[in-house]
């Protein structure tokens, strides 16, 4: 299936106007699908596979901004160093140590999110509210993490018709963001709260998402 130029215009004029950043989910979509969103305007993609990001990365113009999505093992974090926007999914601080690692080797600060789960399912990753109360403080008081950037949380709700579980999970992962937007220290500073996808993203702009992240509705479904 082609890039559905309609769909993604309706979808971007929607989220100016509201404010919300799309991140394109380009992952196993070739490269002149993402030209396509490209020469639209478009300049966040994300990718859930290390290999695959970097093959893409120089194929597209310098301005692309490269968001790695997926779950990132700390021995792959030095290929996406050099060039990487957001990484979405810290999900421990290990990670988070390996990335300043590093970013400091490529004389960068590199952004993340922490990710916190929220959904009634296992195979989600991240950090539950207790860890994620430890590492925001391990954060500002370690004082070693400074090739780092926290911008915020992200969290991927449960895959279910049940809206008011998901509903409620999106309403938690809020009100944690809502209690460390306070936090301001040189690697903290919470602007950014990534949730919503193809499937829920409006229910999550209600929750107060700021940053979607969409595939099959721009991209078709994957095969």
């Amino acid at each position: 299936m082609a890039v559905d130029l309609k769909k993604y215009r309706e979808i971007k004029t929607e989220l100016d106007a509201r404010q919300v950043q799309l991140v394109a989910v380009s992952k196993i979509k070739p490269v002149p699908d993402l030209m396509n969103l490209y020469e639209e305007g478009q300049r966040d993609f994300g990718e859930n596979y290390v290999q695959e990001l970097v093959d893409k990365q120089p194929q597209l113009p310098a301005d692309t901004r490269w968001h790695f999505i997926g779950h990132l093992q700390s021995n792959k974090v030095k290929y996406l160093a050099p060039f990487i926007h957001l990484i979405h999914g810290v999900d421990s601080v290990k990670l988070l140590a390996e990335i300043n690692k590093q970013a400091a080797k490529s004389n960068r600060v590199i952004h993340c999110l922490l990710q916190v789960h929220i959904a009634q399912e296992e195979t989600k990753f991240g950090f539950d509210a207790n860890e994620l109360a430890e590492t925001i403080q391990a954060i500002q008081t370690e004082g070693a993490l400074s090739n780092v950037m926290i911008d915020g949380l992200m969290g991927m709700a449960s895959f279910s018709d049940d809206t008011v579980k998901v509903r409620g999970e999106m309403k938690f992962l809020k009100e944690l963001f809502d209690t460390y937007s306070a936090v301001k220290t040189s690697n903290c500073h919470f602007t950014i709260l990534s949730m919503g996808m193809s499937g829920d993203y409006a229910m999550a702009i209600e929750e107060g998402s700021n940053m979607v992240r969409m595939g099959s509705l721009l991209f078709g479904a994957r095969l």
